[in-house]
């Protein structure tokens, strides 16, 4: 994991990362967490509470709005700390991605966590069905990002593979950003990402 570490600290380093004032969208922030889990290197994948009122049983990232001016950093811990009964010091936090406009209505930073102990998942039932450990290994399927027609018009809808299914945008975005900028150090942008018309309600 500190071979790991030293990457994304050296990828996001070179990394000039866009962010959006959010005007009349709600601020919030997104954790990708990484941990060893059986022996290899893994991201914190979720499928929100079925119960939800808004993104019921979708796949998605920690998260969720700041409470008023809270730093995106302290929201990602937070959330985390609420939905998987995870205590994550701040010094876990190594970098952000591009702030990134959702149709629901905020503007969302994703903020890289990195811890080298293994963690004990305790999901709030409330908020998170399940959640996975999942190889990073699964970023780097042949396939993705695998590009679909939006059947709305405009973009292209983004796909991630993992936890053996194919994840959409925005949570797909994160996930490809966070691969390309912070796994591999190649730039790219998701300005142009088309997202499911449903992942606004």
């Amino acid at each position: 994991m500190l071979a790991l570490k030293d990457r994304i600290v050296a990828n996001l380093a070179r990394f000039e990362r866009v962010a959006i004032e959010p005007s009349s969208h709600r601020r919030a922030a997104v954790a990708i967490l990484l941990s060893p889990h059986g022996g290899q290197p893994t991201f914190v994948l979720t499928r929100r509470a079925l119960t939800m009122r808004r993104g019921a049983g979708n796949y998605a990232l920690p998260g969720g709005n700041c409470d008023g001016d809270e730093p995106v950093v302290d929201a990602a811990i937070r959330e985390v700390r609420e939905e998987l009964g995870v205590a994550a010091a701040r010094d876990t936090a190594l970098g952000l991605l591009d702030d990134f406009i959702t149709l629901g209505g905020h503007v969302v930073t994703p903020v890289i966590l990195l811890t080298e102990a293994q963690l004990t998942l305790t999901p709030d039932p409330t908020e998170v069905h399940a959640a996975w450990f999942i190889p990073l290994s699964d970023l780097d399927h042949p396939e993705a990002p695998r590009y679909v027609p939006n059947p709305d018009g405009g973009n292209s809808l983004l796909r991630m593979f993992a936890n053996g299914e194919w994840v959409n945008a925005p949570t797909a975005a994160w996930l490809y950003q966070f691969r390309e900028a912070a796994l591999h150090g190649r730039a790219v942008r998701l300005n142009k990402v088309g997202q499911p018309s449903w992942t606004a309600y």
